[in-house]
């Protein structure tokens, strides 16, 4: 498991908008560490942010991901236990499941920019391919093709070069996204990723056969 150590939110805002400035115009790494002035995360309106949620709506059970696209336990999980998840309790009407992201870094940031562009219908979709590549894109090399390796992604997705860019110059979405973030681990008390809320109690990561007991005792 990751630990969650707390960001400095000027850090993270500040270089988000500048990821697809610098992979187009040649920019060097110093550039991407440019930060902005930012708010406290609770003056930050979030109400435009989405929970990005698979399943039955009325599913008797929730199961809430926190997860960081940068964290290989994360992927891990996305690898091996989702895909049992998604097929017995997801799919089957008995779990709605929501995903949350976690930023331990700018690059899951960005990641999670491009992972929300093409909207709910897309979302999971590109998740999917981030974390599956997760290990050649995180480790591109420097910001610039980082960032670069980060929309290829998208457009592997179907997204277009000018929504790609869009997304990731939006300081706003940003800058909602950490305060987002901020004020749910604090509401969970989510301390490292993957965590997991299940009907309001949270749990570590866990294998699948874990996943299944705890859920059959809930059903």
């Amino acid at each position: 498991m990751n630990r969650i150590i707390p960001i400095i939110i000027a850090i993270v805002i500040g270089v988000a908008g500048g990821a697809y400035y610098l992979s187009q115009s040649g920019g060097n790494s110093a550039t991407a560490q440019t930060t902005i002035d930012t708010p406290q995360a609770s003056d930050v309106d979030t109400s435009g942010i989405q929970d990005m949620i698979l399943g039955d709506a009325d599913a008797p059970i929730t199961v809430i991901e926190y997860a960081s696209f940068t964290c290989p336990h994360c992927a891990s999980f996305h690898a091996t236990t989702y895909p049992k998840l998604k097929a017995d309790y997801i799919d089957t009407g008995k779990v709605k499941f929501v995903f949350r992201e976690v930023y331990f870094d700018r690059f899951g940031l960005w990641a999670s920019l491009i992972a929300r562009c093409g909207g709910q219908e897309r979302f999971f979709g590109i998740t999917d391919l981030l974390f599956k590549g997760q290990s050649d894109w995180s480790r591109a090399g420097d910001p610039v093709a980082i960032a670069d390796s980060i929309r290829k992604v998208g457009r592997l997705a179907g997204l277009g070069d000018e929504q790609l860019q869009s997304c990731l110059q939006n300081e706003d979405e940003a800058k909602a996204l950490v305060a987002w973030y901020q004020n749910n681990a604090a509401k969970d008390n989510v301390t490292g990723t993957p965590s997991f809320v299940i009907n309001g109690e949270k749990f570590s990561n866990m294998s699948y056969a874990d996943f299944k007991k705890t859920l059959d005792g809930m059903l």
